[in-house]
């Protein structure tokens, strides 16, 4: 039987060029290197300069997917933003980055679920594409990250980073079977009672401040694990295929302890398992097409594999994908 799926053509990604270590960060706050690395796996992080939105991150890892994919922005004709810092409260970035790019009109919006805004963004962009409702789709997590950090508390600034990473999301002709190019399944989960876990303690009409990031680190981990291992199941069976047979695991950046967890809680190959957490930090929603680019780019993922994406987030959000790349 032939179907349409929406099949990820192009990847590309974009950090900042300033990079700030855990020596730099042992400066200003009461920690060390010794002390992030045992308890994160992060060595370092990216950073915007102060006169570079969310939207030029954006902008920037857009064009290299979409030269990856041999597209041009005027044949773009949607784009989502995964964003929980965009450059204003509105416009949504997607629309500042439509005009940044130079794409024609088209439908631009921002999805905001927080570390799993990707996935969830993903998902969005298959529905359009898979239906036939858009032919070429730019699907972007950008983060600045550090502009939401509180630098006097140790426990959370150690932890994020700034960067964005882009798919460009195509309609293409498959037979049903998980041999495809293309998503094969999703699992999108959220428990609103878990908010005050990992939230901003502000906003528009709260404080009608940006706020800072607030975060029960172990809390969060303990639901990390066993919810994402059940997302993954889940979107495993919604695609047809065992955990075994993917080819490429690629996390959500959180912690390198949280990426182990997942990991040997449903059996994985750690061989098979994409950290680039220790370069990156937690970059929220940019993190996972950051990780793809770095891996396609060192060789590990090639077209014809079968890739997992898994993120969770504040909300409590969290979700996973399979597709073939």
């Amino acid at each position: 039987m032939s179907v349409i799926r929406s099949a990820v053509t192009g990847v590309g990604s974009y950090l900042p060029e300033q990079i700030v270590t855990n020596d730099d960060l042992s400066e200003i706050v009461d920690t060390s290197d010794e002390w992030i690395i045992e308890r994160t796996g992060i060595r370092q992080r990216h950073k915007a300069r102060d006169d570079q939105p969310t939207s030029d991150l954006a902008v920037e890892a857009a064009r290299r997917a979409l030269a990856d994919a041999g597209r041009d922005p005027s044949e773009v004709d949607l784009i989502v933003v995964a964003t929980t810092t965009p450059d204003m409260t509105f416009p949504a970035t997607a629309s500042i980055v439509q005009r940044k790019l130079g794409a024609p009109t088209c439908i631009a919006f921002d999805v905001q679920a927080v570390c799993s805004g990707f996935v969830y963004a993903l998902s969005v962009a298959d529905g359009f594409v898979a239906r036939g409702h858009a032919k070429c789709a730019l699907v972007i997590g950008a983060e600045e990250m550090t502009r939401l950090m509180d630098w006097t508390d140790r426990t959370t600034c150690v932890l994020f980073g700034d960067g964005a990473g882009a798919f460009v999301v195509e309609p293409r002709e498959g037979q049903g079977t998980t041999a495809d190019q293309g998503v094969l399944g999703f699992a999108l989960r959220s428990d609103g009672t878990k908010t005050d876990l990992l939230y901003v303690d502000g906003g528009p009409s709260s404080t009608g401040t940006v706020g800072h990031l607030r975060m029960a680190g172990n809390q969060v981990f303990r639901h990390a694990v066993v919810n994402i291992a059940e997302a993954i199941t889940a979107a495993c069976q919604a695609a047809g295929i065992t955990v075994p047979e993917v080819d490429w695991f690629v996390p959500h950046q959180a912690n390198q302890r949280i990426i182990k967890g997942v990991g040997d809680r449903l059996g994985l190959d750690e061989h098979k398992v994409i950290s680039t957490v220790a370069m990156h930090a937690n970059t929220s929603a940019a993190s996972i097409p950051l990780a793809m680019d770095a891996a396609i780019q060192d060789g590990r993922i090639k077209r014809g594999d079968l890739i997992l994406l898994e993120a969770m987030g504040g909300g409590l959000t969290w979700g996973a994908c399979a597709f073939r790349f």
